[in-house]
């Protein structure tokens, strides 16, 4: 991978910046970071456009070690929980009054922790490497969402594309609707599979095993120690708590919109005993932008990454037989908010997806 690809994903690093100039402006700067990724991002990257290039088969095993680009996701953990601690800590401190610096401050801050903190975690928990595993838990504790762990690797990549699969948005279904089912659903979903998990071992459910009671209760310790640690007051101890879990709802809140945008309306034929054919780089949206593939650390070659989840976020492929989308993930994003312009945009493209695995699947038969 060329050099130029090496530093584009340190581009990510750029955004927490932008949140720290907008609190230390004050007032409507607080919304500089919301500006940049939703009017900058979007424009540069539609004017730059596409990337499909691939690393070379050859090369992908070398590319894909290369310790360069765990060091990125490795740096991003431990500036997600400084980032975390400082916004805290600049809550506590009482600069910010107003509505709209609330609402600038903590948008812009949930686009960190969410867009990319969350991204970073789902890249390092599909490894096997115990400790990108702890990273991964690290950050999603930052968000209040630690149950993605078990959710998302046990649960949505084995149901993904099915009605069983509660983060695949139907046919037709809001982005508003398809919030509640993915994260209550969902959560309930990663109770159920660790439950499952220790029973299979023998383990009791209310017991020190079970990862889910640990993911429910570390991310209020969390809390509670940044407001022992920044409080000034009480009425500062009320607003750090009530800034901490608003960022975790702003931070996964984009998650699930890209979950929205990467399934919607996709469905894995079913045969005649019931089963359902093997997720393959036809099952998810792809798309291949650039830049905003820089700041996502290419998680929108989703296509690929479903079919091959263990694949480092560095050697994933475009591949041009996937449904494609119009746009980057920023773009989409505000598009899946207006209902009847998401319709417009997205159900002919599924119309032609729903065709294409038409006619393939009558050539196989």
């Amino acid at each position: 991978m060329n050099s130029f690809k090496k530093i584009g994903f340190f581009t990510a690093f750029f955004l927490p910046s932008l949140v720290l100039t907008g609190f230390y402006a004050g007032g409507w700067w607080n919304w500089l970071s919301i500006g940049f990724v939703f009017l900058i991002i979007t424009s540069v990257d539609y004017w730059i456009g596409l990337d499909t290039q691939n690393v070379d088969e050859d090369k992908v095993k070398i590319v894909g070690e290369e310790f360069y680009y765990r060091f990125v996701t490795f740096v991003w953990t431990f500036l997600q929980v400084g980032f975390v601690l400082w916004g805290c800590f600049a809550i506590g401190s009482g600069k910010i009054n107003t509505w709209f610096e609330w609402v600038g401050f903590t948008v812009g801050f949930g686009l960190v922790t969410g867009g990319i903190g969350i991204t970073v975690a789902h890249e390092l928990g599909h490894k096997k490497s115990k400790l990108e595993q702890f990273y991964s838990q690290l950050i999603l504790m930052t968000v209040c969402y630690m149950h993605f762990f078990v959710e998302h690797n046990r649960g949505h990549h084995v149901q993904v594309a099915t009605p069983a699969d509660p983060a695949t948005a139907r046919k037709n279904e809001i982005f508003y609707s398809f919030w509640f089912r993915s994260v209550f659903i969902g959560y309930a979903h990663a109770w159920h599979l660790e439950k499952e998990s220790l029973q299979r071992k023998g383990r009791a459910i209310i017991s020190v095993y079970n990862s889910m009671i640990w993911f429910a209760l570390l991310p209020f310790f969390f809390c509670g120690l940044m407001v022992a640690l920044f409080h000034n007051s009480t009425n500062s101890a009320i607003a750090i708590a009530i800034f901490f879990f608003a960022q975790s709802i702003v931070a996964f809140t984009l998650l699930e919109l890209v979950n929205y945008i990467e399934h919607y309306g996709i469905v894995r034929k079913q045969n005649e005993h019931g089963y359902f054919e093997r997720v393959n780089p036809l099952h998810s949206w792809n798309a291949s932008h650039l830049i905003s593939n820089f700041f996502l650390f290419q998680l929108q070659r989703h296509s690929d990454h479903h079919a091959n989840a263990i694949k480092r976020y560095q050697v994933l492929n475009h591949v041009n037989e996937s449904p494609q989308l119009p746009f980057g993930y920023p773009t989409m994003i505000l598009i899946a908010l207006v209902p009847p312009l998401w319709f417009a945009r997205m159900n002919p493209l599924l119309r032609e997806w729903e065709e294409k695995i038409y006619q393939r699947h009558s050539v196989v038969s």
